[in-house]
């Protein structure tokens, strides 16, 4: 139906930068909201950015100024590049999307992609 592959993790020394991607591909009309997240070990999961279809953004307090969510429409893909990578950034990180996937219905459901690792590390 729909899939949602990210990339781009690794392992970085902190203050490096590295950019994650997501791709989705399917059976897809049109994408809503798009977003990363991240799950440290022992911890909840947690929203780090978002973009909508309008291309506004919101961030986790945690890494404003230092991340920057992105989105091309056009290959229905999201972005996430991260600067100034800290320690405490280390974790998998999940893409989501509120895809639509049919004209004739206004329903969109939440899809993820099965996680990237960032570890953050000297």
């Amino acid at each position: 139906q729909v899939q949602l592959v990210e990339s781009g993790g690794g392992l970085v020394q902190p203050g490096g930068s590295l950019r994650l991607s997501c791709a989705a591909s399917g059976r897809i009309f049109s994408i809503n909201a798009m977003g990363w997240y991240r799950q440290a070990p022992g911890k909840e999961r947690e929203l780090v950015a978002t973009i909508t279809g309008a291309e506004i953004t919101k961030y986790a307090d945690s890494v404003k100024g230092r991340f920057t969510i992105s989105r091309d429409n056009a290959k229905n893909t999201v972005y996430l590049q991260m600067n100034s990578l800290k320690a405490e950034d280390t974790a998998v990180y999940y893409c989501n999307g509120l895809i639509r996937q049919y004209s004739w219905t206004t329903a969109r459901s939440d899809y993820w992609g099965q996680g990237t690792q960032v570890t953050v590390s000297s």
